[in-house]
């Protein structure tokens, strides 16, 4: 996952709206969003390389999400970060006590974030900042540094969202017209991570598209007061960007 904008409870209607984006080589195998086989309290999409995920939720009412830190030069880890996702929604400990007892152990993947949740709260945890954080009501915006960082793709993103979130109800397909938005920044507000200008201007949209990587899909996630959870994905043609198919999939519905 690669952009990551999230309101909590700063609505009366719904605890969590969350939109996301995930960036990934076209050539890695992925199980598009669904319950998964060996854990069926558990939806979302599925790595099927590493078997972890990128985003998902539980019966139980817990939700987790993650990002990569982006730094070039730094060796793979032999951990999939994707699996802390797997491990916690599996899992029945607290986002703090699971945080807190990654934090032991966390060098050994490489960088990341991490926004977990469940009804005791929404965190934050970075390994290249080791510090968890609880999450206080509001609107936030991740990419692949720490949370909100002033990178173009979350400033621009957070600030369409929040007009998304001002109308009284949600409009999901004015969430996916912002999480499809290509248009690239100015240069001279691009990040520099060690990548490189070509690939710092490419990575640098809400949706990234390019020969080899880009979006693969986008998702959103609501939440309401009575921990109901509807989950959208939306998947796309590697290189173009075309929609291949949208589900809707729920958790405690009546």
């Amino acid at each position: 996952m690669c952009l990551i904008l999230f309101s909590y409870s700063d609505r009366p209607d719904y605890k969590l709206i969350l939109a996301a984006n995930r960036d990934e080589f076209y050539h890695r195998p992925t199980a598009p969003l669904d319950f998964w086989e060996d854990a069926r309290n558990v939806l979302g999409g599925r790595d099927l390389e590493r078997k972890g995920t990128w985003l998902g939720v539980s019966g139980q009412g817990r939700l987790a999400a993650v990002t990569n830190y982006r730094e070039p030069a730094a060796e793979n880890a032999e951990l999939s970060r994707g699996a802390l996702i797997s491990d916690y929604l599996t899992g029945s400990e607290t986002p703090n006590v699971y945080l807190d007892r990654l934090c032991n152990n966390s060098a050994l993947y490489g960088g990341f974030n991490l926004v977990l949740g469940d009804s005791s709260g929404m965190y934050h945890f970075s390994n290249r900042e080791n510090v968890v954080r609880k999450l206080e009501p509001g609107l936030y915006g991740l990419s692949n540094r720490l949370l909100d960082t002033p990178w173009p793709k979350v400033v621009k993103g957070k600030e369409t969202f929040s007009r998304i979130l001002e109308k009284p109800e949600i409009d999901v397909e004015a969430v996916f017209t912002m999480l499809n938005d290509t248009t690239y920044p100015d240069d001279g507000e691009l990040p520099d991570t060690g990548v490189g200008p070509e690939w710092e201007r490419m990575l640098s949209p809400l949706f990234i598209k390019s020969p080899i990587y880009g979006t693969r899909s986008s998702s959103v996630v609501l939440i309401d007061r009575r921990d109901r959870i509807v989950f959208y994905e939306r998947r796309y043609a590697p290189g173009t960007g075309e929609p291949l198919e949208t589900r809707r999939m729920t958790i405690g519905m009546d």
